[in-house]
């Protein structure tokens, strides 16, 4: 695991145990994001933070990538227009129903809720 947080366990297992796993385009730049949150406030090192980005960008190799796509956008504004989501809650969501995942993952209660509306099984991740 690359930060050790609350449900880092079950997704590594997750992971471990899947065939395939997929994201949309845009979780990557959120995981660059969060690392710099976590860079500013001091709860990683910055000496560590070239390490942590390498060990993503490798796990990234074997994840099928979600573009946005027009499909992505239209199925992401029915979504905000019947939830309560922010737009990237709403993109990852849209993401899962072209790609048909086994299971969507999410530690966003509102993304989860969301999801189980249009049928994904879901699992809520703290």
């Amino acid at each position: 695991m690359f930060i050790e947080e609350s449900g880092s366990d079950d997704i590594a297992n997750i992971f471990r145990n899947s065939n395939s796993i997929a994201m949309s385009s845009l979780c990557f730049p959120e995981i660059i994001s969060a690392l710099n949150r976590r860079l500013r406030d001091k709860s990683i090192n910055r000496s560590d933070y070239p390490l942590i980005k390498d060990r993503i960008i490798y796990g990234l190799n074997s994840v099928d990538i979600i573009n946005v796509v027009p499909e992505v956008i239209s199925k992401a504004i029915i979504l905000l227009e019947k939830n309560n989501l922010r737009t990237l809650a709403a993109i990852h969501i849209a993401s899962a129903q072209i790609w048909h995942p086994e299971l969507f993952i999410s530690s966003d209660k509102k993304q989860i809720l969301a999801a189980q509306k249009i049928g994904l099984k879901v699992k809520y991740v703290e």
